[in-house]
């Protein structure tokens, strides 16, 4: 265990912070100081008091990203009960079944959310309350008119008086206690509930106040679902534990909609899955750079580095042009995106981490990012690769302060990836360069197998498939030993072509070509099909790809 505690983090920010602004809703007037954080947190806990919550008590939280959401996470962890956060699109039926299997007997939630449950799932639980007002949810009864029922709210009769930062004070828990219960998928049967405790949160926090340059009364925007655990602990936690203000984006976070907010919070840090930035590259960069008399200046030394600034300046001012550094992670970076972004000087890096290192892997700061790495192992963490010779590509395992307990109540599962000394297995392969630094190669679980034996690695494929023209999205699978290509087309581009489904199949054709000679003879697509539906994917915008196998 570290010596830094997550109770002393959030007790000391909110005391040295006192009279700045905390948290926001993005778009509203709706702004809290850490006073106001603090006088917020010990209403919820004399709540809590009054509800028999005790320390270990379950009490599941699904919402939007909002102030009240942020209110409600940091009540509960700093109550010594177990936040169990589910994603908002989540079904309810995975809703439903994440409640049962965490034990949850309380629930704070969306309306729309709480009104969709099944009255089932709802009885397993002792109270439900919406995070819109705190309100408590009453069920109604059939035939019953609700119109005259009156709602409760958790706040009633609780005042807190004569609050100071001098009298503010916190139950300090040891990182032993268990923090967080984060189920990693969203589909019924497959779900398992990851264990993260006081000291695994406080361990990612302690690293990114050593080596991301947040400071008191910086902006962030918090747009990553702050359900998963990269959102939570790198746009809410850490940020907070400095003095920072966040800015809860409460919209689906499309470029447009980021764009604008970017421009009017100025974030002094940006958290971002590659989904985005590599839209803005393919719709807003990459049509400019292809034009012949640009293609051609960019040849040109002199000019080139004119080009290459202007187009910098341009792209760091869209993301409002007051960050230190954008951080990548959640799955990875396109090559060509990645090689663009270094050619012209952009302040970004990529990271890696998961779920159950809650979250953080490996990270290193914008000017010293190697192509294709994700940073170097972090200091709270030890790393080693499992393959048959020093140098080859095998499972990255690491262990450390950050490591999660084990998966909830699922001790196969469990067994499968932690063994007994500490070592997790992240299903990740690659490779380490000099001080640990980590170059992944894909997934264990979506390695292919040539006909000859041979690796294959569909991201890398992939990568190739998705800065061709016309193409949005790809996955390769393998069908009768052969690979093949599942294609999401750019919608936009085929309908402001008026192309005709001949054109586009001559048109994926030809990418298919054109990406076969950047491949071995083995690693060659074979053939593809169109996908009519864009691909479902994880909060971090990954593939879900066990569901097109």
């Amino acid at each position: 265990m570290i010596k830094e505690r997550l109770s002393d983090y959030i007790l000391n920010t909110i005391k040295e912070n006192w009279d700045i602004n905390a948290l926001a809703d993005y778009g509203t007037d709706n702004i809290l100081k850490y006073s106001d954080v603090a006088k917020n947190i010990l209403k919820i806990h004399t709540a809590f008091k009054k509800l028999d919550i005790h320390k270990g008590e379950k009490i599941a939280l699904c919402g939007a990203n909002s102030v009240n959401w942020a209110l409600t996470y940091i009540s509960i962890v700093s109550y010594g009960a177990v936040v169990v956060p589910i994603l908002v699109d989540f079904s309810k039926e995975d809703i439903a079944s994440i409640v049962k299997d965490s034990g949850s007997k309380f629930l704070f939630a969306d309306k729309r959310i709480i009104e969709a449950i099944d009255s089932n799932t709802l009885s397993l639980l002792n109270n439900a309350f919406y995070l819109e007002n705190f309100d408590t949810f009453v069920q109604k009864k059939e035939n019953e008119d609700t119109k005259n029922n009156k709602k409760e709210n958790i706040f009633n009769d609780i005042e807190i008086n004569d609050l100071s930062k001098d009298t503010f004070n916190l139950t300090i828990f040891e990182n032993d206690t268990l923090a967080t219960i984060i189920y990693t998928s969203g589909t019924t049967g497959f779900s398992k509930g990851v264990m993260l405790n006081h000291n695994s949160l406080a361990a990612n926090i302690r690293f990114a106040i050593a080596n991301m340059p947040v400071k008191a009364n910086d902006h962030i925007l918090s747009f990553l679902p702050l359900a998963h655990v990269f959102g939570c602990l790198f746009d809410f936690l850490f940020p907070f534990s400095k003095g920072a203000c966040i800015y809860m984006l409460n919209a689906i976070p499309s470029p447009n909609i980021l764009l604008k907010a970017f421009s009017e919070v100025r974030p002094n840090l940006i958290l971002m899955v590659p989904l985005i930035i590599e839209k803005i590259y393919l719709k807003k960069i990459l049509p400019t750079i292809e034009k012949p008399l640009i293609s051609k200046l960019l040849k040109l030394p002199i000019v080139s580095s004119l080009l290459k600034s202007k187009i910098r300046n341009n792209l760091t001012e869209a993301f409002g042009g007051n960050f230190y550094e954008l951080i990548i992670g959640g799955s990875a970076l396109n090559a060509d995106v990645e090689k663009f972004l270094m050619d012209i000087g952009f302040k970004f890096t990529v990271g890696y981490g998961m779920t159950e290192c809650g979250p953080l892997i490996s990270y290193g700061p914008w000017n010293k990012h190697v192509a294709r790495s994700c940073g170097c192992i972090i200091d709270t963490l030890e790393v080693k690769i499992d393959a048959e010779k020093e140098g080859e590509v095998g499972e990255i395992m690491v262990r450390g302060e950050n490591v999660m307990q084990g998966y909830y109540k699922n001790y196969k599962a469990t067994a499968d990836v932690l063994s007994k000394d500490g070592w997790l297995r992240t299903g990740d392969l690659g490779v380490l360069g000099e001080n640990n630094r980590i170059f992944i190669r894909g997934r264990s679980k979506n390695m292919l197998l040539g006909a000859s034996g041979q690796n294959i690695y569909p991201e890398e494929i992939e990568s190739k498939l998705n800065t061709m023209p016309y193409i949005a999205e790809s996955l390769v699978v393998q069908r009768d030993n052969k690979l093949h290509a599942l294609i999401y087309l750019d919608n936009e581009r085929v309908k402001a072509e008026s192309l005709s489904s001949e054109d586009i199949n001559n048109l994926i054709e030809k990418n298919r070509i054109e990406v076969n000679k950047m491949l071995p003879e083995f690693g060659r697509i074979s053939g593809f099909t169109i996908q009519e539906e864009e691909f479902i994917k994880n909060p971090t915008k990954k593939i879900k790809r066990f569901l097109y196998k």
